[in-house]
């Protein structure tokens, strides 16, 4: 049974996810007064929105070294600091270019939390149970979306709108101002936590490195541990970019190239259209402004229940199988979505028209596809970033993988406006429906299973090019 001690660590490392799930949510409900308060025209509106996501690639790039030098631990404290400075200056600004600057600054964070919470979590976490305690960092997401998204709500509703003034500022400053109070409570906690045991053994922290792991389950053979971990750093170098490299075919390691190829399917399906312009999307299908806000309150209830399923059944039927049922249950959906907002008529406005059948059945299918979603790529790509990389290069794979999800986004993120003008909502959901395709067959040629095994395990893959994996066991008779 997993210790209460274990759970506990790992829910701390996850507030990271919280914070990171209600700073990319927050932006939902205040995209039309963010354009009304600086004046903002459709490409300046894309970039409030997605200039955050320029910060989480740096955040994630820059976190998986900082924390290889200087440990997860001081690398996330940082982190929950600029979460706070974010949240204050984000909802003070006073021009567009002030809010961009914070923005960008809070995406450090973000960036930094999403690759450094699982990857710690994973870290300390038992093989048996890895990837359901990592799936803990996209439950706290989604809780964090489902927290921005219900504040937005209740704000606007007590204010009459976003832009309206609510206690002598306006709604859409305090939706901002509200995640000072979770940030602060991440602070306080990191305190209580130990530093990574595979981080204490690559400083040479060989005896703080043992009592760490005695004090997450491994009493009797923590000495043992240490050893294991200590040599399969192989290296008395620090992490670098190099090491991801394959210097003897001139290309990167493929396990390397499969971290960034989950990570870019991931964000190319468009699931944070959904998040990040949920009420401008449901406002252009032709719902009303406070049925478009409350919509996104029911999209992440959902995107709550899904990420539990997938929690409860990822350290059993495996990471490889979620991700392709994820696949092929988003490409059905999304493809469905397209015909539907393909054949709407488009009012006087440009919002679409859909009668009472058409919205219900529009809503019914958004959250099937966030379900799939949820019950899949949204935890399992994190946990196998997390955990798919060897000891010696899992800072700065996960960063690069980090990176590259939150590149991808930022890509999706500033497009989606150009194709609800360019080829409408049925266009731009036929685009993502043909990416969730894609994924399921690069899922099915190159991802291999992780399930059940010790990070120890995990070695550079070797494979020929075409064939079906990303790493081999260093011993496939071990099992923990």
């Amino acid at each position: 049974m997993t210790s209460i001690r274990i759970i506990l660590l790992s829910l701390t490392a996850a507030l990271g996810g919280f914070l990171f799930g209600f700073d990319s949510g927050v932006i939902n409900g205040t995209v039309d007064a963010l354009q009304k308060a600086f004046g903002s025209d459709a490409l300046g509106t894309g970039f409030n929105v997605a200039s955050l996501l320029l910060g989480c690639a740096v955040g994630a790039f820059c976190a998986g070294t900082l924390a290889d030098r200087f440990g997860r631990k001081p690398v996330m404290l940082a982190t929950a600091i600029i979460f706070i400075v974010n949240a204050w200056g984000s909802g003070s600004a006073g021009s567009s270019f002030e809010f961009v600057c914070f923005r960008m600054l809070g995406g450090l964070a973000v960036g930094a939390a999403s690759v450094l919470c699982p990857a710690y979590i994973s870290e300390i976490a038992p093989a048996r149970v890895r990837g359901r305690l990592a799936s803990l960092q996209q439950l706290m997401v989604v809780l964090g979306l489902f927290c921005s998204f219900l504040s937005n709500y209740l704000l606007a509703r007590a204010a009459g709108g976003p832009g309206m003034a609510l206690w002598g500022f306006h709604a859409w400053q305090w939706m901002y101002w509200m995640q000072i109070v979770p940030a602060g409570i991440f602070l306080f906690s990191l305190f209580l936590i130990p530093e990574s045991p595979r981080y204490l053994v690559s400083a040479g922290k060989l005896r703080e490195a043992a009592a760490v792991l005695k004090g997450v389950g491994h009493r009797d053979d923590a000495e043992e541990k240490v050893e294991e971990i200590r040599h399969s750093l192989k290296g008395d170098h620090h992490p670098r970019l190099g090491d991801l490299i394959d210097h003897s075919r001139r290309r990167l390691h493929s396990v390397v190239s499969t971290g960034i190829g989950l990570a870019a399917f991931q964000q190319l399906v468009g699931i944070n259209v959904v998040f990040y312009y949920g009420a401008v999307l449901w406002k252009a299908a032709g719902f009303s402004e406070n049925d478009a806000l409350f919509t996104n309150v029911i999209i992440a209830a959902i995107n709550i229940g899904s990420t539990f399923v997938a929690m409860a059944i990822i350290d059993r039927i495996g990471r490889k199988p979620l991700l392709i049922v994820g696949s092929i249950g988003m490409t059905v959906t999304l493809g469905l979505l397209a015909a539907i907002f393909g054949s709407a008529a488009v009012m006087e406005s440009g919002y679409l028209h859909l009668n009472p059948r058409e919205g219900l059945w529009a809503l019914i299918i958004a959250n099937l596809y966030v379900f799939f979603f949820s019950a899949s790529w949204g935890p399992v790509m994190w946990v196998l970033l997390g955990e798919m990389f060897p000891n010696r290069i899992r800072g700065v794979g996960v960063a690069i993988g980090g990176s590259f999800a939150w590149i991808t986004n930022f890509i999706i993120t500033m497009t989606f406006p150009i194709f609800l003008a360019r080829i409408g909502l049925g266009g731009a959901y036929a685009f993502y429906a043909a990416a969730a395709g894609i994924s399921a067959i690069f899922v099915w040629k190159f991802v291999s299973e992780t399930r059940g095994k010790r990070l120890e395990e995990m070695q550079m893959g070797s494979l020929p090019s075409g064939q079906s994996g990303n790493f081999k066991a260093a011993n496939p008779e071990s099992r923990c």
